[in-house]
């Protein structure tokens, strides 16, 4: 079992400082930043004098400080996607505003180790913020024990969700072509988690306005490429070898729209004069992208400040029946199209 000098050793500070910052003692003043790092080497380390403090903890809910975790969905590395760090980002600095700290981040695939998911429910942490769906069984198990839970973008029906429409980012992107001329629109994307790419709702949306505006839906311009940017390329280049490209395509997600810009290159395809690329969520990177990708804005930085301070209400006492809060999107036109 950790000892208070397991954490303080973790946390490279003191057991002294330790003990006063799981005591909540108010005349000791610390960091932000340190006292972050301790509540994750407690939460980390399983150090269960933890759980024993919190409930003596006699101040008002509001000034007790509290852990959340986080659950990225991200699909190649922990912190390589931009969009789900963004979100995260905003979440710390927002939580940091009402006393709270992200003292455990994992993804669904590290909580199929069951040592990292028996960590993760011993922790008794005050709330878990959810960046993607999860098979009933483990969401199941997460709501049982964990006492606040906030999705973003999660579409679990008993908890807060945070989200962007779906469908009507699909739309305007489609749409956004047919207006610029193009006819032949292919779509880039992939599934989420265990759900196929047909069952997503941006590649449904985008099948149902291709439908609305008459356009013809060829498989072979459907490309799912698993959100993987090396498939993604290499399913462009057999595509142009085999049977074409089309004159436009819809990435999904601004990652697999860059990596068609990088495909596209290779094959000396001139953008957007020969096929035109937008792109979905407008993250940092996509407005250095060669060309500047047009792209659908996605708020990530509102959706987790957004997220953080529902997760603070929840802690605090707000007991009224789960939010849906739904974020808008808007186009950014560049040079892709």
């Amino acid at each position: 079992m950790a000892s208070i000098r397991d954490v303080a050793r973790m946390a490279q500070v003191s057991p002294a400082t330790v003990s006063r910052i799981l005591n909540n003692n108010q005349t000791y003043k610390t960091t932000d930043e340190t006292r972050r790092n301790v509540l994750r080497a407690v939460a980390e380390l399983g150090y269960k004098p933890l759980v024993k403090k919190a409930v003596q903890v006699t101040p008002a809910a509001s000034d007790r400080q509290f852990s959340v975790g986080c659950l990225l969905a991200s699909t190649k590395g922990k912190y390589s996607d931009p969009f789900y760090l963004s979100i995260l980002s905003s979440i710390e600095q927002e939580l940091a505003k009402h006393n709270g700290a992200v003292t455990m981040v994992h993804t669904e695939e590290e909580l199929e180790n069951s040592a990292v998911l028996n960590r993760l429910l011993d922790a008794r942490l005050d709330g878990l913020v959810m960046m993607r769906p999860l098979a009933e069984p483990l969401f199941d198990l997460l709501h049982s024990r964990i006492p606040h839970i906030v999705g973003i973008d999660t579409g679990h029906m008993p908890i807060d969700n945070v989200e962007y429409d779906h469908l009507r980012v699909s739309r305007m992107a489609v749409e956004y072509l047919y207006q610029k001329g193009h006819r032949r629109i292919g779509y880039i994307g992939g599934g989420v988690g265990s759900m196929p790419m047909s069952r997503c709702r941006r590649f449904r949306s985008y099948k149902e306005t291709m439908t609305d505006l008459g356009l013809e839906i060829r498989p072979e311009w459907v490309l799912d490429c698993q959100w993987d940017d090396h498939l993604c390329m290499k399913l462009v280049e057999q595509t142009h070898k085999t049977v074409g490209l089309p004159t436009a395509f819809y990435g999904s997600s601004d990652l697999m729209a860059m990596a068609a810009l990088r495909a596209l290159y290779q094959l000396g395809i001139r953008v957007p004069e020969q096929v035109a690329v937008i792109g979905m969520s407008n993250i940092e990177m996509s407005q250095y992208a060669y060309p500047p990708l047009t792209t659908i804005d996605v708020p990530t930085e509102e959706m987790g400040i957004t997220a953080a301070r529902v997760m603070a209400e929840r802690v605090h006492g707000d007991t009224t029946l789960p939010k849906r809060i739904l974020l808008p999107s808007t186009l950014i036109e560049r040079s892709s199209v």
